[in-house]
């Protein structure tokens, strides 16, 4: 099926919010990457890659702004939602999908939207971005609610499908974050939370896979992983919610609970059988010298934060 043409009208219009976009910049230090040998281009491009922690480091207050109103959700039951087109949606699909195995978190705990629906992860979908009602439509077919926290990725800050799906949000009542590559956004503008951060012109003019979605990640990856953290999914910097679901992560628990323990291999792999393979209850075994029914317990009264499960059953036996 052929896509109609847009009226020149509104290509003019769109043409012009495009020009006062910094990702839509062309760099004219990079003007001549055609002409670059092999070895020139990789310097080029790392070069500008570089640029990109220094703009998350400028928006950090803002990060921790969005990572303790998420937190503030997923504490009370409530979900994190992202929600993108492209590769900004693809980057939050990829964020959610890792959280399960990760932490151990339900699926639908955290979960990523994007534009197009799940045939968008692998290929474009024509004029999906565009659609601010289907980003409304799309949020509402997920029953969001003020329980709830929405993180709308978008490198312009301005695609219609996430500005729709915000507005929504914050009508619902959820929480909401707009996190785009360019300063003064649309999106965070309409988001409660707004990280706008500037990677400047991309190494390919426009393309906002690039500096933009590794922008992106680092940033999906603070407000998941920082979350995570304070719901008490590691020991110290230790993933002790990972599901072990393959040999790789067997021996990864295994090799955690030795870390966190000091314990003989024989006591991990023994402790973590008796557990159900739940490292963290292996490690508050080990620790204090508990069943493992007295451990559920004990984790269950510390909300399943590990140090203060440990703190409280070595308490207890004093």
């Amino acid at each position: 099926m052929t896509s109609q043409p847009e009226p020149q009208d509104s290509l003019a219009e769109l043409r012009a919010q495009l020009q006062g976009l910094s990702t839509e910049a062309a760099n004219p230090e990079l003007s001549s990457i055609d002409t670059m040998t092999t070895a020139e281009l990789v310097k080029a491009m790392n070069g500008q890659d570089s640029l990109v922690a220094a703009a998350v480091e400028r928006e950090l207050d803002s990060v921790a702004a969005a990572v303790d109103g998420v937190y503030a959700k997923l504490a009370t039951g409530g979900r994190l939602i992202y929600i993108g087109a492209g590769t900004a949606g693809r980057v939050g699909v990829l964020d959610a999908s890792e959280c399960p195995p990760t932490y151990g978190t339900d699926p639908d705990m955290v979960v990523g939207v994007i534009a197009g629906g799940p045939r968008a992860i692998r290929e474009a979908v024509e004029n999906a971005e565009d659609d601010a009602e289907a980003g409304a439509a799309d949020l509402a077919a997920l029953s969001i609610g003020a329980g709830d926290a929405v993180v709308g990725i978008s490198a312009s800050g301005r695609t219609p499908y996430v500005v729709g799906a915000l507005e929504a949000a914050r009508a619902a009542g959820a929480f909401t974050v707009g996190l785009a590559c360019n300063r003064d956004s649309v999106i965070g503008a309409t988001a409660e939370v707004a990280i706008d951060v500037e990677v400047g012109p991309e190494f390919v003019a426009g393309s906002t896979r690039l500096k933009s979605g590794t922008a992106q990640k680092l940033v999906v990856n603070m407000i998941s992983t920082l979350s995570m953290v304070k719901l008490g999914k590691t020991y110290g910097n230790m993933m002790v919610d990972l599901q072990a679901t393959n040999a790789k992560l067997r021996a990864r628990s295994q090799r955690t609970v030795l870390q966190a323990t000091g314990c003989s291999v024989e006591e991990a792999s023994a402790a973590l059988d008796a557990a159900g393979g739940s490292v963290k209850l292996a490690i508050l075994m080990v620790l204090t010298g508990i069943d493992a029914d007295a451990g559920r317990a004990a984790l269950d009264a510390a909300g399943g934060r590990l140090r203060q499960a440990v703190a409280q059953a070595v308490a207890q036996a004093s």
